[in-house]
């Protein structure tokens, strides 16, 4: 199963990103881009789910985000620059997003119902944090980028919501680039409470 799903995916992405390589017109017609709501529903909706709310923690929701901050990561994965390597590998197959597809993949994603919380669980050190930062170790209150209710605007991202797996992750990332301070269990705590602040304020 797992072999004939990695060629699905494969075979996916190369109709999906395949661009004009004939010089006769009605064969460039048959080969062009694929648009980016066919992206989403043939290609994306395989991790991210068709709404982008998706069940794996290792794949982050894309349900409800930021279309600018959205616009920004799909361009840092077509051009292979983003922090987080292990995402750029796993993206690589991306370089040929075409403008349109990039701006019709945000607009398909942002336009979703916001990501809904995957946890019940209420993470008290994780609010202080989320809210009010860490002032003795120089971490400043989450809550003054990415706003009270986890939502985020333009280029910040919406975190309300998110896998607290996949947050746990990005925070490691942030951390190796002298971005955050946070230590393990505060980027636990962290990562939990925005995993439960989807629901609350829902």
């Amino acid at each position: 199963m797992e072999t004939y799903r990695s060629k699905r995916i494969l075979a996916l992405c190369l109709t999906a990103l395949v661009g004009c390589t004939s010089t006769n017109e009605e064969t460039a017609q048959e080969t062009l881009p694929m648009s980016g709501i066919a992206m989403a529903d043939q290609v994306c909706s395989l991790c991210h789910g068709l709404t982008g709310e998706s069940v794996s923690p290792m794949f982050p929701k894309l349900a409800g985000q930021q279309k600018e901050y959205l616009q920004l990561q799909l361009k840092d994965f077509k051009n292979h620059v983003r922090s987080d390597k292990a995402g750029t590998q796993y993206m690589r197959g991306f370089t040929h997003l075409t403008e349109v597809q990039i701006t019709e993949l945000a607009d398909y994603f942002a336009s979703q119902r916001p990501m809904q919380a995957g946890t019940d669980v209420f993470d008290a050190r994780g609010e202080l944090i989320y809210g009010g930062g860490i002032p003795d170790s120089g971490v400043a209150r989450c809550s003054s980028c990415h706003g009270t209710d986890g939502e985020g605007e333009g280029r910040v991202p919406r975190v309300a919501g998110q896998h607290a797996e996949y947050v746990i992750h990005q925070i490691n990332v942030l951390q190796k680039t002298a971005q955050h301070a946070l230590s393990d269990a505060d980027a636990v705590a962290a990562a939990r409470y925005l995993a439960g602040l989807g629901g609350q304020k829902q």
